[in-house]
């Protein structure tokens, strides 16, 4: 098949697709407004690093770096670890930690950290962040006994504004989505009908020329043209012929 003839079967099908679309953005809209609790995640960055002294200067050793950095998968653990956020609800009762909210990460060969807080509410989230880094700072030296942590960035508790980005991002998704499965849908329809609905698409198939047609005649029109051809008068009936 032509580009020319799927761009043919998409014009033809036009409303059809757009109807689709339309159903399906409308419905996503008020299923991410309405009756979709949305979940933001707030973010806040540790660095791991040991700091070592020469003559009252700051020195970077490799050997610590790497040290540091394998020491990273263990942070890992340590800071979902009941030892830190029995401490944090203890501090922060408030907020409620779960440990099942929580995120850590780290990219290969670096020290630093990226802790995640999801919630429904994004300033509890990074309120929940901020808590879990600095309990977190504060209890790293008792539990490793040294002190190598440091935040990088906490989480702005005013920053955001995606509560009005949700729904939208959603809907702009459903739009591709439903876009693609409109055309499949109308492709499909085409390959599986194998009727004619033009004198063109009979004669491109067939490669024969058309010499008659039967045109389509409406219900109205039958007895429309009945009554038009029989008319009494008086007693006697007669028939009329338009030509």
């Amino acid at each position: 098949m032509e580009l020319k003839q799927y761009l043919k079967i998409i014009r033809k099908k036009l409303w059809l697709i757009a109807a689709i679309v339309i159903i399906i953005c409308t419905g996503t809209f008020i299923k991410s407004y309405y009756f979709t609790t949305p979940i933001y995640q707030a973010n806040a960055k540790l660095i791991v690093n040991q700091t070592i002294m020469n003559d009252g200067l700051s020195v970077l050793n490799p050997g610590s770096i790497q040290t540091n950095i394998m020491l990273i998968n263990s942070y890992k653990e340590i800071i979902k670890s009941t030892a830190i956020l029995k401490k944090v609800n203890e501090k922060y009762p408030e907020l409620k930690i779960s440990p099942a909210r929580i995120s850590v990460t780290s990219a290969n060969n670096s020290q630093i950290m990226d802790l995640t807080y999801s919630d429904e509410s994004y300033k509890n989230a990074a309120k929940s962040v901020n808590a879990i880094s600095s309990v977190f700072k504060e209890e790293i030296p008792s539990i490793m006994k040294v002190d190598n942590v440091t935040i990088l960035n906490e989480a702005v508790e005013t920053a955001i504004n995606a509560e009005k980005g949700f729904p939208i991002l959603n809907v702009m998704i459903s739009f591709i989505i439903s876009l693609m499965l409109a055309i499949g849908i109308i492709f499909l329809h085409d390959y599986l009908d194998n009727t004619y609905k033009t004198e063109d698409e009979l004669e491109d198939d067939l490669g024969l020329p058309v010499l008659a047609s039967v045109t389509m005649i409406k219900k109205g029109d039958r007895k429309r043209r009945k009554s038009l051809e029989t008319h009494k008068v008086g007693d006697g009936t007669y028939a009329s012929i338009n030509q």
